[in-house]
């Protein structure tokens, strides 16, 4: 899962879990496959594997909610990529959460036109900035890859614009987060306050789910 506070809301969903997965933190965004691409070099991803990727998404249609739990059927970008339907059935049976059509962008979605863009060109009900990518490189190699996430922002309410609070590595630069949510006080506030909420409930869905 990306790296920051939806990594730590994972690992403390996982503290009462005996034998837990082993968990990575990952880049945001495109410097996500250089990282997925080093981990199979190192033999940490390999054939016959299974991946759960886990996190914070954008809502892009009025059925969902900020705080709705949702698994991915598949990811578009350039093309679309599909999640492994066994190890997603699998967590679905355990969760019972909704099924959706994810789309990656490259940037932070942050306005509530370009939110319903996306929906209405790609057929898309939530965004995020890494699946898509990781699911093109984790398919290439063989691993059974599930994506589940929270939505953390709704299709009603703008964000900050936070494109340049990510710098070229996928890391997010305190600094320029922290100028961005000033900018733009309201949108920070419905930002800040979802997040909290999808955090809690990435926590709760982590500790539900490997328990």
């Amino acid at each position: 899962m990306p790296q920051g506070a939806e990594h730590r809301a994972v690992c403390r969903g996982l503290q009462s879990v005996v034998n837990p997965p082993t968990v990575f933190s990952t880049p945001a965004g495109a410097a996500i496959a250089p990282y997925l691409r080093s981990l199979q070099t190192t033999g940490c991803l390999y054939k016959g594997q299974q991946v759960l990727m886990m996190g914070l998404c954008g809502g892009l249609t009025t059925k969902l909610a900020i705080s709705d739990a949702v698994l991915y059927g598949d990811s578009f970008a350039s093309t679309l990529h599909p999640c492994d339907r066994g190890l997603t059935t699998q967590i679905q049976s355990l969760l019972n959460v909704q099924m959706v059509h994810g789309v990656t962008s490259d940037r932070v979605i942050a306005t509530i036109h370009d939110k319903q863009q996306l929906a209405t060109q790609f057929n898309a009900d939530v965004v995020d900035m890494e699946s898509a990518t990781a699911l093109e490189i984790l398919n290439a190699i063989g691993v059974s890859t599930a994506v589940l996430r929270v939505v953390s922002d709704d299709c009603h309410h703008n964000i900050p614009d936070l494109s340049n609070a990510f710098n070229a590595e996928g890391f997010l630069q305190t600094g320029a987060l922290a100028i961005a949510l000033l900018r733009q006080p309201i949108a920070a506030t419905h930002l800040i306050r979802g997040s909290m909420h999808g955090l809690k409930i990435l926590q709760d869905l982590t500790q539900k789910l490997f328990s």
